[in-house]
């Protein structure tokens, strides 16, 4: 298992602040509610039983936080954004389910050893810049013989290509290994290799669909904090040309062939049993 996953020069404190800021812009809700599907599917996947303590990590606005409650488990809903977690408290309300929900980071979640028999996180904890340490926090709030369940896009998935785009225009800090390595079958066995008696994983397609390509950028602009905060951060001449790659890239993926915008985007589902 490796100690690093990252240079020694990268400051992680930094980094993280950065990464806050830039899921706290624009309003990820609009985007995340389009998730839900892939929240439900995992929580099927884990097989769940009703009266299961669960923790789900970097919980957004709260799609595997719902799925989980759904099916009458006990849930607390974690993250670093508070206005995310308002969002998914006002979903639970809506639908009449009792969550618990506590702002934490990933990376040091104030939880005792061994306290949920699952964890989950949906495209959320791949995102932690030390990618170590959020892992070996899954794993111990996870109990012996417990499950955690992941869902992890995949470095050549459509969202994999849209972040090395922007890392044309924004280059990320050197060194840090990229969040779609957590949608790889090694550096899931680096990471949970050690603790973990089995690792399962199963490559699914989730499906982006808005009306046309323009109009998925335009959300996304708008509402996706490290897609906002990269256009912000660029001069006029780039944004335009950060613009015609983005479309040029959903071109490439879309299988739409009437205007709209069908794009299947590859991740990893992951089923890991806690040795």
């Amino acid at each position: 298992m490796e100690t690093l996953s990252h240079s020694p020069s990268v400051d992680l404190v930094a980094v993280k602040q950065k990464q806050q800021a830039a899921w706290s812009a624009g309003d990820y809700a609009v985007i995340g509610t389009t998730l839900q599907i892939v929240g439900e599917t995992l929580c099927e996947a884990l097989d769940l039983r009703a009266g299961a303590r669960v923790l789900d990590v970097c919980a957004g606005n709260g799609n595997a936080t719902l799925a989980a409650a759904r099916r009458w488990c006990d849930v607390v809903s974690t993250d670093y954004v508070g206005a995310l977690l308002e969002r998914g408290r006002a979903r639970a309300s809506a639908n009449g389910l009792a969550v618990q929900f506590k702002e934490a980071d990933a990376e040091n979640i104030p939880f005792a050893d061994a306290s949920f028999d699952v964890v989950l996180s949906t495209f959320g904890v791949m995102f932690t810049p030390n990618q170590e340490k959020a892992a070996s926090e899954l794993t111990r709030l996870c109990r012996p013989g417990g499950k955690i369940g992941l869902a992890n896009w995949t470095p050549s998935s459509f969202v994999g290509e849209l972040f090395k785009t922007i890392g044309r225009y924004i280059p990320p800090p050197a060194g840090l290994k990229p969040p779609s390595l957590w949608g790889t079958d090694e550096r899931l066995r680096e990471l949970f290799g050690r603790r973990a008696a089995t690792i399962e994983t199963t490559r699914k397609d989730f499906m982006f669909r808005y009306r046309t390509p323009q109009h998925w950028l335009d959300t996304f602009r708008t509402y996706y904090g490290p897609m906002q905060k990269a256009f912000g951060a660029v001069s006029a001449t780039q944004q335009q040309t950060l613009a015609t790659d983005l479309i040029r890239l959903v071109q490439q993926f879309n299988r739409a062939t009437d205007g709209t915008m069908v794009v299947p985007g590859e991740y990893l589902e992951v089923l890991i049993t806690r040795r």
